[in-house]
């Protein structure tokens, strides 16, 4: 084979780092993004955050003395009555804090992000310093605790905390005694009667119907215990939920009725007692935190119509550090500090891109849903992401990266960006009906329905016809799912 040497061109598209952090930045959510920012401030020196939340707390100095300096370098501030200490120059001869050096020397990209640092605060104002939440009591410590207030003996405290630690999250007993007995030691010589009594003192201690083994036994448990019901009531809602709750739960009264000889009456008041019940005593004792969405854009009315805004709180102010940006100017720095000063900058302008693609974005689906921030998600128009795309010159996928994960805050609650995306329906007149205005509609139907007639999806399918929306049952069907409403027999009432 002849060796040769050929020159050849062509193009191929290459993503460069700094795009590819500009994608990254853009998909991340509010609170992976914040991440990624601690992330990259821990690893780039140069990169500094003026909105740190732990700026105006006290801290301890090395001697144990307490420091009230903010942690972002500005002097502290003299109480009434104390002198100024020593050596301290005034204010307006205090050395350069670095965001005017950082400035000049390096142009508009290393500015501050967004809205100030200083953050001055008024008299008015709350202490900023984030409180510590208190350690919430587990289930088992609640219960433990009882126990040992009861006084009973070192051997029946241990079968019944035994019993304790054999509890779901829901306060259930999952597991059968014969299996709990069975793993005991041979040795112990522990009869099933002494774990029998071992449950049945957990089952007496608080919350009401913990250590139930079944949903009909902690509803039992708890209308044994429930005060101010009659007795031939409470003998008939035992009777319910330890033999026909199956049947009480679809709401066969008929069935009921007959099975148990009693009327419509008698059923809406056991179904009152019953409905006073709670299915689940130990979740108040989990250890779960809730989750709470920050809004990225806020919508308000304006003037003129809808005012569409970023939420500064969630915008981080960043800048270089002044003091390693003058050594770079003076060359009295490694080159490494020079890939980090243009990562940084790279990072406050991908950070700004982000949340400027973000607004207009936001502005351009308030611009064409104005008829749902007048009127509710009746008024929703079908909207696809390519429309928003070919308005803003942007790709498909970056609209579809914008909106995911993404909220909006407006005067009708919270929403992700991709609510207002969807498909549609077709109408009698040729028109289009966006499916999450049919979802609205279906929910308004179904909430001012007779509870004793409830509408079926038959007859939803027919009423939304008459509006001139073409929809087929099992489609209202899917919807209804969606909006996790019961079905016509479940949503059946005495």
């Amino acid at each position: 084979m002849k060796q040769s040497l050929q020159l050849r061109t062509s193009q191929h598209l290459a993503l460069t780092p700094q795009l590819q952090q500009s994608i990254r930045l853009l998909q991340l959510s509010t609170l992976e993004l914040h991440q990624e920012i601690e992330q990259i401030l821990s690893d780039n020196p140069l990169l500094e955050r003026l909105d740190d939340p732990l700026d105006r707390s006290v801290r301890l100095l090395a001697d144990g003395a307490i420091n009230n300096a903010p942690a972002n370098g500005e002097a502290p501030q003299p109480q009434p009555g104390q002198e100024p200490q020593e050596g301290a120059k005034p204010e307006a001869e205090g050395v350069d804090d670095g965001a005017h050096g950082a400035d000049s020397a390096h142009g508009e990209a290393e500015g501050d992000w967004g809205m100030d640092g200083g953050g001055a605060r008024g008299s008015d104002d709350e202490d900023g310093r984030p409180q510590l939440e208190a350690e919430g009591i587990t289930l088992r410590e609640h219960l433990a605790e009882q126990i040992r207030l009861t006084g009973c003996g070192t051997r029946d405290r241990a079968l019944a905390e035994l019993v304790i630690d054999a509890l779901d999250d829901n306060g259930y007993l999952e597991e059968p005694l014969d299996e709990i007995h069975a793993r005991l030691p041979a040795e112990l010589e522990i009869e099933m009667d002494e774990l029998r009594c071992a449950l049945a003192l957990v089952q007496s201690l608080d919350p009401i119907g913990v250590g139930a083994r079944s949903a009909a036994e902690c509803l039992a448990l708890q209308i044994r215990r429930m005060p101010g019901v009659p007795l031939v009531t409470r003998r008939l809602a035992l009777k319910i939920v330890e033999g026909y709750l199956t049947w009480f739960a679809q709401r066969e009264y008929t069935k009921l009725k007959k099975a148990l000889d009693c009327d419509d009456e008698d059923l809406r008041e056991v179904q009152a007692v019953v409905r006073q019940c709670n299915p689940h005593p130990g979740a108040a004792f989990g250890g779960g935190v809730s989750d709470y969405v920050v809004p990225d854009v806020i919508v308000r009315r304006a003037k003129d119509g809808w005012q569409v805004a970023l939420n500064p709180e969630v915008m981080p102010k960043l800048r270089v550090n002044a003091l390693y940006a003058n050594l770079l100017k003076q060359g009295r720095s490694e080159s490494q500090m020079g890939a980090q000063l243009q990562e940084a900058k790279w990072l406050i302008k991908n950070m700004r891109q982000r949340f400027d693609t973000i607004l207009r974005v936001a502005e351009a689906i308030v611009e064409r849903q104005r008829n749902f921030f007048s009127h509710g998600a009746v008024a929703m128009r079908p909207l696809v992401l390519r429309e928003i795309a070919d308005t803003l010159g942007l790709h498909e996928s970056t609209i579809s990266r914008v909106t995911t994960q993404k909220y909006m805050l407006t005067p009708h609650g919270m929403f992700e960006l991709k609510y207002f995306f969807g498909s549609h329906v077709a109408t009698e007149a040729g028109g289009e009906a966006s499916s999450t205005a049919i979802r609205a509609l279906i929910a308004q139907l179904t909430g001012a329905e007779d509870p004793r007639n409830p509408l079926s999806d038959s007859k939803i399918a027919e009423m939304l016809g008459e509006q001139g929306m073409v929809i087929a049952r099992r489609t209202v069907a899917k919807y209804r799912e969606a909006l996790k409403i019961p079905p016509v027999s479940l949503r059946k009432s005495l």
